[in-house]
């Protein structure tokens, strides 16, 4: 995709999303200093969560943008049975989300804010997960040698739980993995 001479900027310190927003083939820097302050009031709903804080990440940028730069920001939630789940703080807390993801339906929504100096477009995208049962054992192994606390809900789909706990999905395989890239892609086109 060509940007018309416009320069992408993703604040994310996220390797994941750095990997896939590559795989579309557009050049872009990493810039992750923020002043933005994670935190959700009680009166937003759980699904919208993710659009107001890839708006906040957007808006807490460090510095203003230069006429010609484009911002990405995103954020992912996993929502199952009620419970919103970022990343987990602690091995207890990562353990106690596997629970209850294990043999449970899940929603993952992903929102992408992207900003330049005239327009701002903030969207989000939801895929469904399926999980099976998942044994103690299991859960222990993956946190012991996946050590999941930076990814929501405990999980990355590309690691080996994914490999050997998800059934199913409905929606992207990239939007469960933090970027849903053919909404980037979509998005990015009307800032040409």
């Amino acid at each position: 995709m060509e940007l018309n001479g416009k320069h992408l900027i993703l604040a994310s310190n996220s390797p994941r999303r750095r990997e896939l927003l590559a795989g579309l083939g557009i050049e872009f820097e990493v810039d992750t200093k923020n002043n933005f302050e994670e935190v959700v009031s009680g009166d937003i709903e759980a699904e919208d969560i993710p659009a107001f804080m890839s708006k906040g990440k957007s808006h807490g940028f460090h510095r203003q943008l230069k006429e010609g730069e484009i911002l990405l920001t995103s954020d992912t939630l996993v929502l199952c049975s009620g419970k919103v789940m970022g990343k987990p703080h602690s091995r207890e807390e990562a353990f106690d989300m596997l629970r209850l993801l294990s043999g449970r339906e899940h929603k993952v929504i992903t929102a992408v804010t992207l900003r330049d100096c005239n327009h701002e477009i903030t969207e989000s995208d939801t895929a469904l997960v399926h999980f099976k049962e998942l044994s103690d054992d299991e859960i222990n192994y993956y946190i012991d040698n996946y050590q999941p606390f930076d990814k929501a809900g405990a999980y990355g789909i590309q690691e080996w739980i994914g490999y050997i706990g998800i059934g199913r999905i409905e929606g992207s395989f990239f939007t469960i993995m933090g970027l849903p890239v053919h909404l980037v892609y979509s998005l990015l086109s009307r800032f040409n």
